[in-house]
């Protein structure tokens, strides 16, 4: 009966503690979204991704180039009801892999690596999400592996970079003169290499308060600015990454290997349901979105009115009822 009576209490306990290990109810409810995160090896490079939400894939790539995917989080967290959300943070940016060899930041690279990330992840046929570079991005993944692809989404981006060129050109050109005189003066200066030692490899503070901060904020908010908007700490990115793929000499003149970026003949191929939109006030200027709606055949233009080229930030109701309509 000791014996018995020990046994009886000893499976008590164990059960007791068994029960304890296992997964809290609140875990399994539909209300509770968790995070899953990790790493793909996409051919030798170690790409971040993150994702978040129920049903079919959507891979959301952000801009920069040289940002990360940090930016879009909480302003697109409920599209995770409806979608499984794959962020990733592109090569070099983010906690992603950054490479010795700043000629390997390319957008072809970076077309492999999304096609890497879809593979690892098991996603099959996926949508993609792209924003400002990130849709210059999409767009070159859907040119090459668009069977992969249910739809597309191309968000406050451009086709080609001549193009872009001529809309920056503008904005400089519509700066107050003060203004548009004190970023010329920098950029004439050179604009690295100044300061203390850890500040001679990105702008000056001068220069991105500038630029950032006067010259594009116009064109970045309209509706809602974000209010902790700082033009410094927008510098926290992968500067070797930009100076690569943007240039060396400024916001207003892309000249670094983006200079490749020339879709604009190519998009008529694009044959996957694609949503186009943009801000009415837009870095990337309505022009260049009509101009991608126009040559995607039975593409949906959207442009939000009282935005700049954040859209998600000053129309976020809006924004997402958008992309949801489309996807479902």
């Amino acid at each position: 009966m000791k014996h018995m009576l020990s046994a009886t209490i000893a499976l008590m306990v164990a059960s007791l503690f068994f029960g304890c290990q296992s997964k809290p109810a609140a875990e399994t409810s539909d209300n509770v979204y968790k995070i899953h995160q990790g790493f793909v090896d996409a051919g030798g490079v170690m790409i971040y991704y993150e994702e978040i939400g129920r049903g079919k894939p959507l891979m959301i790539v952000h801009g920069g180039p040289g940002a990360s995917h940090d930016y879009f989080l909480p302003y697109l967290l409920p599209l995770a009801r409806n979608n499984r959300l794959i962020f990733i943070d592109e090569r070099g940016s983010g906690r992603s892999e950054r490479l010795q060899d700043s000629t390997q930041y390319t957008v072809g690279n970076m077309v492999e690596d999304v096609e890497a990330v879809r593979k690892a992840l098991d996603l099959g046929k996926m949508s993609l999400l792209g924003h400002s570079y990130g849709g210059v991005l999409a767009q070159a993944y859907a040119l090459k592996y668009q069977e992969n692809l249910t739809h597309l989404i191309l968000c406050s981006t451009f086709p080609s970079t001549s193009q872009m060129n001529q809309v920056l050109l503008k904005i400089k050109e519509n700066m107050p003169a003060e203004l548009r005189n004190r970023i010329d003066r920098m950029e004439k200066e050179g604009l690295y290499g100044h300061g203390l030692p850890y500040e001679r490899n990105r702008y000056t503070n001068e220069y991105m308060t500038a630029a950032w901060g006067e010259g594009y904020f116009p064109y970045l908010y309209q509706n809602r600015p974000d209010p902790n908007y700082d033009p410094i700490a927008s510098g926290n990115m992968s500067w070797r990454l930009y100076r690569e793929m943007w240039g060396s000499d400024g916001e207003y003149i892309i000249d670094g290997n983006l200079k490749s970026v020339e879709y604009v003949d190519r998009l008529s191929t694009i044959k996957v349901p694609t949503l186009i939109t943009c801000g009415d006030h837009d870095e990337c200027a309505p022009s260049l979105s009509e101009e991608m709606h126009a040559r995607i055949s039975g593409s949906k233009l959207v442009i939000f009115p009282h935005s700049g080229h954040m859209t998600f930030v000053d129309q976020p109701d809006m924004f997402i009822k958008t992309v949801e309509d489309f996807l479902h």
